[in-house]
């Protein structure tokens, strides 16, 4: 790894750093008000899954719950869209979903921007992300997959954008794919109708 490249990941890390714990301080009064409504919707407003994360190892990921209690613990493309509450179609929209991912970026678990993380029955994709040396780096919330709404159901498309992510990424790239996120780019993964 050069030194630019170094200089650039460790500037991140720190960006990462600042930002999830602005974030979630500044985020805190959404985040209970949210996990309230969770509560009242489902009986279990955070969403708990282990994902593959950096150097393939596996991390919890916590969300807010968008789906029914009981519902198939899949990729959410072989989800059903039946499954997804009213309140969860909101969470998902507005992408506040993702809101408690702050915690994982702050734990160092993810970053902001990076590749999505996959669940560890996704072979396929796995083996097209170690294939690309993808899991170099740590999973994100957001990243050029996302923007450009690549999901999951295409494993090897998936796996080659992340990697063309990470050969360009800089600062300016790692702002815009957070800026682009906000803004209202990329839905996220579909869900099945």
């Amino acid at each position: 790894m050069s030194i630019r490249n170094y200089q650039i990941k460790r500037m991140i890390r720190l960006l990462d750093i600042l930002f999830s714990a602005l974030g979630l301080a500044l985020a805190a009064p959404i985040l209970l008000l949210l996990t309230l409504i969770g509560w009242m919707d489902t009986g279990s407003p955070l969403f708990r899954q282990s994902r593959v994360g950096r150097k393939q190892q596996p991390f919890t990921l916590v969300k807010f719950r968008t789906m029914r209690l009981g519902t198939a613990d899949v990729a959410t493309h072989l989800a059903n869209a039946s499954a997804i509450t009213p309140f969860g179609r909101f969470l998902r929209r507005t992408k506040l979903d993702e809101l408690p991912q702050l915690w994982n970026v702050l734990k160092g678990e993810m970053s902001l921007v990076g590749p999505r993380p996959c669940l560890p029955k996704q072979h396929e994709l796995i083996t097209a992300r170690a294939a690309l040396g993808v899991f170099a780096v740590r999973p994100g919330i957001t990243g050029l997959a996302q923007v450009q709404e690549i999901d999951m159901s295409t494993p090897e498309k998936l796996a080659q954008t992340d990697a063309e992510m990470i050969k360009t990424m800089n600062l300016s790239r790692y702002f815009q794919y957070i800026v682009q996120t906000v803004m209202g780019s990329g839905r996220g993964d579909r869900v099945r109708t």
